[in-house]
């Protein structure tokens, strides 16, 4: 997992891909969820992908995330197969949809998703 943080910090997004059974995996993991293979070398990905759906944040209970809502989280379709987990930016909650265009960007080396 260290080699994922290490990418974020350098503001490239990777995904795990499992060389058993060649599905991507995320979040990062030791073994591959669908077929228990245990070689999962993290590959760089574009970065673009779509909004799959989400949740807009009222209330958070998360330290870290107090004050600021209302914030979105949403799961984001890759084109290289994997659906990953961030927060969307620089877009007001009310204009967020499903299937909306979106890129990646990083804020305090973690992923998250604005606008495409």
């Amino acid at each position: 997992m260290d080699a994922y943080w290490a990418a974020c910090a350098r503001g490239e997004l990777v995904i795990q891909r499992c060389t058993a059974c060649g599905r991507r995996v995320h979040l990062p993991a030791a073994e591959c969820p669908w077929c228990g293979g245990g070689d999962l070398p993290f590959e760089p990905v574009r970065g673009e992908g779509v909004v799959h759906t989400f949740t807009v944040v009222h209330r958070s209970f998360v330290g870290e995330f107090m004050g600021r809502e209302p914030y979105v989280l949403a799961w984001v379709d890759l084109p290289e197969g994997a659906r990953v987990l961030g927060q969307v930016v620089e877009c007001p909650p009310e204009r967020v949809r499903v299937g909306m265009p979106v890129r990646v960007t990083f804020r305090d080396e973690l992923p998250q998703w604005r606008p495409a």
